[in-house]
């Protein structure tokens, strides 16, 4: 077993351990954390797919924008709103969850379905793309090309996303803050 084989099990596992105990747990500050480090183990396996630019936003976008929104609605809330998701039934299976339940058995029959009939090593795609040289080396530049294209022919989208970021930020403030009681 290759050192990078040992790193992407262990990033994999991290992930899934993480995002299963953020899933799980009722205690809404360490959720917040773990979820942190389900998204920086997602961008450890994205360097390792060679996916340095995703790797960089993943980064970048959840852990520096989303995360943080996150953590500043969760100081922002009020003692009665923590204290009443804290105060819920801890049940796992009632009636008002069976719909997500089904829905997520659905979606892993048809995950275990997909892994078990699709021999991802011989897709017609993936043994075609070195014959026409269209594989993806260590060694290229791709972060530069989305950079220039991001900052030429893309940057009207850009541009309009991040006022649109920033109008979600000036709602998330506006509703945050507190009504005063007369």
């Amino acid at each position: 077993m290759s050192l990078l084989q040992i790193l992407f099990y262990l990033l994999g596992f991290i992930a899934l351990a993480s995002g299963v105990f953020v899933a799980a747990t009722k205690n809404l500050v360490r959720s917040i954390f773990m979820f942190f480090i389900t998204l920086f183990a997602l961008a450890g396996l994205y360097v390792l797919a060679l996916a340095d630019f995703v790797a960089i936003t993943q980064i970048v976008i959840y852990v520096g924008g989303i995360l943080v929104l996150i953590l500043f609605a969760f100081m922002l809330s009020g003692k009665e709103t923590l204290s009443a998701l804290q105060q819920q039934k801890k049940q796992f299976i009632s009636a008002n969850k069976v719909a997500a339940i089904l829905l997520a058995s659905l979606f892993f029959v048809v995950l275990v379905n997909m892994i078990v009939k699709v021999n991802a090593d011989n897709l017609l795609w993936i043994t075609h793309a070195p014959t026409i040289n269209n594989v993806i080396k260590p060694t290229d530049d791709i972060t530069g090309n989305i950079g220039v294209n991001l900052m030429s022919q893309y940057l009207l989208p850009f541009e309009a996303l991040s006022v649109l970021l920033m109008m979600a930020l000036i709602g998330a403030a506006h509703l945050s803050r507190k009504k005063p009681q007369h």
